[in-house]
């Protein structure tokens, strides 16, 4: 009977190690600052991305993905809670203020995506860019077992021409910050494979946030490409995303090496839009175009972004949808991917995007969506709330209390104003927006 009590709790301990295993693995990159047209396969016809583009052909591109909010840190807390910014309180990149108050940290009572996969035996690491909070509310306090790199900075102390003060370990001058990363995502990846762990890896790069600063090599040869093409671009810049995509791949390549690919869930996509202005003047960084404006306003081009997502067998290889998805959603879908059920109070927002990811025409069952940053912008936005319905748009600024009106399907730059020709739909979004921001209780600027 002993005997068949050591081999029966051996037999739990192996079925319990093959399901860990045989669980999909999940990565998500997230790049920072990248406009919604920055790579190719977006249409960018100056920027090189061919490991992104590959990754398009790969899986599912999404024309209408949203970033949860214009800037970085409450999105970044929106996809690790599944909530809205408005609903958290968490409104504005951390180290930024005026407007509405605002919390200064990932709010603890909300269980993170990290946590809720650590309780059920991930892997759980986060590499890169944190700008949720220093002591307290580092990676570590908030469900990743391993935190490289991550920290209260919003850019990158020292530039992305280490050493930093980022802490990583070996780190030199003259190491290229983006690659270092790549580095660390590609050993967490092996050692789960070694551990045989299921992996929740958030690969969060800088790149290619401020400061606009290319590898040397790469700086050199863009020149050279320049010169050639006759096109006008920043070289820096077209640097700084040659060595982002050249990371993506190199994560890419590391699960096919490892023979992982066919089990992981990968997902790419940005923080916000495109730093194309600064106090409401075009810079020469990028350009997001035909969406308007950028990074900090509640336009098209503060918003929309790029997101790729792929899983062989499931998602269809070289789709295309245009059904609108938000930040808040990552965190169900995760779930749903491995099976487990969903929490309706942190699920408050984020919708499972499974009917999507298995049929690029299918639909939502959600009416709009929304954001609120009630705050002024250092690229020279000014607080506002904005809702799309459907492809109607509708933007509230708070300060004189104005609104502005949109068509989407046939004014994708948000260059005719219909507030005033159509008040009948001004009056449906209006209300609907400010039914939502009294139902998450959003706090408005002072």
């Amino acid at each position: 009977m002993r005997i068949f009590s050591v081999l029966f709790c051996l037999l739990l301990l192996l079925d319990s190690a093959f399901a860990q295993q045989e669980r999909p693995n999940i990565i998500f990159i997230l790049a920072d600052d990248l406009g919604w047209k920055d790579l190719g396969c977006y249409g960018s016809d100056v920027f090189e991305s061919p490991s992104l583009d590959r990754l398009a052909k790969q899986g599912m591109r999404f024309t209408d993905a949203y970033a949860a909010s214009c800037v970085c840190s409450p999105t970044r807390a929106a996809f690790l809670t599944g909530k809205y910014p408005g609903r958290t309180d968490l409104t504005v990149f951390l180290g930024g203020g005026g407007g509405a108050p605002a919390l200064k940290h990932l709010p603890h009572a909300d269980v993170t995506i990290a946590e809720r996969l650590k309780e059920v035996g991930y892997r759980t690491a986060h590499v890169g860019k944190w700008h949720l909070g220093g002591s307290g509310s580092l990676p570590q306090d908030h469900g990743f077992e391993i935190n490289i790199g991550g920290n209260h900075t919003g850019r990158p102390a020292g530039g992305y021409h280490l050493p930093n003060q980022m802490k990583l370990e070996g780190a030199k001058k003259g190491d290229y910050l983006t690659d270092r990363l790549t580095d660390e995502g590609v050993k967490v990846i092996e050692q789960a494979v070694a551990d045989g762990k299921p992996l929740f890896l958030y690969q969060s790069y800088h790149s290619v946030h401020v400061p606009i600063q290319g590898k040397p090599e790469l700086v050199t040869k863009i020149k050279e490409q320049q010169a050639q093409s006759g096109k006008t671009f920043n070289i820096q810049y077209a640097a700084m995303i040659q060595s982002l995509d050249a990371g993506v791949g190199r994560i890419m390549s590391t699960l096919e090496r490892l023979d992982i690919a066919d089990n992981t869930l990968v997902i790419f996509t940005s923080d916000n839009g495109g730093y194309a202005y600064s106090r409401g003047k075009k810079n020469n960084v990028t350009s997001c175009a035909p969406l308007r404006r950028g990074k900090g306003y509640n336009y098209e081009g503060g918003n929309r972004v790029a997101c790729i997502a792929t899983f062989p067998g499931k998602i269809p290889p070289d789709s295309t949808s245009i059904t609108p998805l938000i930040s808040t959603d990552f965190y169900p879908t995760i779930l749903a991917t491995i099976g487990l059920p969903l929490d309706s109070q942190q699920h408050a927002d984020g919708v499972d995007l499974w009917p999507v990811l298995k049929d690029p025409f299918a639909s939502l069952s959600r009416k709009s969506l929304f954001w609120h940053y009630p705050h002024s912008s250092p690229q020279g936005g000014t607080p506002s709330g904005a809702i799309r319905m459907g492809n109607w748009k509708l933007i509230e600024f708070f300060g004189d209390q104005h609104v502005e009106l949109y068509n989407l399907s046939d004014d994708l730059s948000e260059k005719t104003d219909l507030a005033n020709s159509n008040p009948e739909k001004r009056k449906e979004l209006h209300e609907a927006l400010v039914a939502w921001q009294k139902a998450v209780d959003a706090k408005m600027p002072k």
